[in-house]
């Protein structure tokens, strides 16, 4: 994303014939694919090494969704339906960075998230909480030329999950990035300051760097609030570096 333009950086390695750039992930960011803690992660890691896969042009260059995909509204989630959602409406804006401070432009921002009493519009989800019928809880936007965007939705509830007695997910928003191919999308979770739940829960705790698990919680932004209107929380997302955020995404091998 953004940086791979850059054919120049160290460590490049080759891909269906193209030169690729890799870059260090940092250690202790990014949480291992098995963390005991989190239960299903043993149903789901890989028990072999990981093969690397020979990839075609198309899958490293070719456009997984164009501008013209992403419709006016589509970045507020509390204007989809013909009625008000029910809970706080906030702000969560931001920059998408290199880690050297460039912004990422045209970048695609996808947010999907629980609603107000914690519970997703899907059929899987059927703990005795309110669907709410005028919150689906998915939106999506592009970067500006400065790295920006900017979401209007509602404060997402925490909900019980099945991982072990009693446990709960701290109040979250799901964010993915796409490059300019689908083999460059970076996943991840903000969260909100001082949730009381973070002490329990064994995805946020999984990322073993305090500091990295700190850049995952967003930053009530005051200056961004709209009177009668929104809170707002600011949350950068830094692509790599030693500030980079934090992504789901496979544990770094040596080739």
């Amino acid at each position: 994303m953004g940086g791979l333009d850059d054919l120049r950086t160290p460590g490049a390695i080759t891909r269906g014939g193209l030169v690729v750039p890799r870059y260090k992930v940092p250690e202790g960011v990014h949480p291992p694919l098995d963390s005991p803690g989190y239960r299903s992660t043993a149903l789901r890691h890989p028990k072999e090494p990981l093969q690397l896969l020979p990839q075609r042009l198309t899958e490293l260059t070719g456009p997984v969704l164009g501008q013209d995909l992403v419709r006016p509204g589509d970045a507020d989630l509390t204007g989809q339906h013909p009625g008000e959602p029910v809970g706080q409406r906030i702000i969560v804006h931001g920059r998408v960075l290199e880690e050297d401070g460039r912004p990422v432009p045209n970048t695609l921002v996808e947010i999907w998230q629980a609603n107000a009493a914690g519970r997703y519009q899907h059929h899987w989800d059927n703990w005795p909480a309110p669907l709410d019928p005028n919150f689906t809880g998915v939106g999506r936007t592009l970067t500006d030329v400065e790295g920006s965007y900017r979401f209007t939705t509602i404060k997402p509830g925490a909900y019980p999950w099945k991982n072990n007695p009693n446990a709960w997910r701290p109040a979250h928003i799901h964010f993915s990035l796409f490059g300019r191919a689908f083999t460059q999308r970076l996943v991840t979770q903000m969260y909100f300051p001082d949730d009381p739940l973070f002490f329990q829960d064994p995805i946020f705790n999984s990322v073993r760097d305090e500091r990295a698990r700190n850049r995952m919680i967003s930053r009530f932004d005051y200056e961004a609030t709209e009177d009668h209107w929104a809170l707002a929380f600011q949350f950068d997302i830094v692509l790599r570096g030693p500030d980079a955020s934090v992504f789901e995404e496979d544990e770094d091998d040596d080739e």
